[in-house]
């Protein structure tokens, strides 16, 4: 194959990665049907189909599986020596890719690393929020933030936070019609907010500790949510009982907006981390991140 029709390749490696016409166009700043057009052009070239496309989604023949898993590495190895000649450069530069859950992103990724971006103009970061407890190899992220006890051995692992706990509060309103909770199953009585996990579809547990005695529990309630911000509004709402990480509802116990019960239950667990591969080559950009999200005590 002729070295001009690289571009073809690596359109049909966009494509694949995105999972559509539409985004990878969008990256690449051409249109869906110019895109498309290359892909087919590649495709008459070859003499193989490599994509089935239908009006909502598409997928790779075993044709293009076969090349997009052998030719998207050779790429990434340029990418990776191209960054690698950027960071001779003075300034850092290049895009950040992580993957975290929601309470993470707006109290540490946001307030460390908005700073940062002022400085160095050149870096993007890019933040997916999800609980999905997403594989950030397979999906391309260049980290990813869980708490401490979710890391997996093989990555490296740098403390972003200090230890969390969790506040279980709802309206002094709601406690005048329903008595407080003295021990954690007394919460069964009562209407509790809950937060949905999407790995397994399932409720989050809420999670007790007192004198080395760990309790795990699920309550039922009127609302669930996928964000702790929707379940505090909930809770200031007057719709029972939230289970929350204590930062997120400080302000609002110390004005008596809401009143924290089972405080005595509530032990600390590990703070969040930042993961990535051991492997991973690190850009400037990807220390520069790395470096303003450490905790330091």
């Amino acid at each position: 194959m002729a070295r001009d029709n690289f571009n073809d390749l690596l359109a049909f490696v966009r494509v694949v990665r995105e999972g559509s016409f539409t985004r990878a166009a969008a990256l690449l700043g051409v249109s869906p049907s110019a895109l498309s057009h290359c892909v087919t052009d590649l495709e008459t070239r070859v003499g193989v189909q490599l994509l089935t496309r239908s009006t909502r989604s598409l997928a790779t023949t075993e044709a293009g599986e076969r090349l997009f898993v052998n030719v998207a590495p050779r790429f990434e190895a340029i990418d990776s020596h191209l960054a690698a000649v950027s960071d001779l450069c003075d300034k850092p530069v290049g895009t950040i890719r992580i993957t975290s859950a929601e309470h993470a992103a707006n109290t540490i990724l946001w307030p460390k690393l908005t700073p940062i971006l002022h400085q160095y103009p050149e870096i993007n970061v890019e933040i997916n929020v999800d609980y999905a407890m997403s594989d950030i190899v397979s999906q391309r992220y260049d980290a990813g933030v869980r708490l401490g006890n979710q890391v997996a051995k093989d990555m490296i692992a740098v403390r972003i936070s200090p230890d969390l706990r969790i506040a279980v509060v709802a309206t002094p309103s709601y406690f005048s019609r329903n008595p407080k909770p003295v021990a954690p199953n007394d919460l069964a009585q009562h209407n509790c907010i809950n937060l949905r996990l999407p790995t397994h579809g399932g409720l989050l547990p809420w999670d007790f500790e007192k004198d080395g005695k760990e309790i795990k529990l699920r309550f039922g309630g009127q609302w669930v949510f996928n964000s702790s911000s929707a379940i505090v509004r909930a809770a200031l709402d007057d719709y029972g009982i939230a289970f929350v990480p204590e930062d997120m509802v400080l302000e609002h116990i110390a004005a008596g907006r809401l009143v924290r019960v089972l405080d005595d239950w509530c032990a600390p667990y590990p703070g969040y981390y930042l993961y990535y591969p051991s492997r991973q080559q690190s850009s400037r950009a990807h220390a520069v991140v790395v470096d303003a999200l450490r905790h330091r005590v």
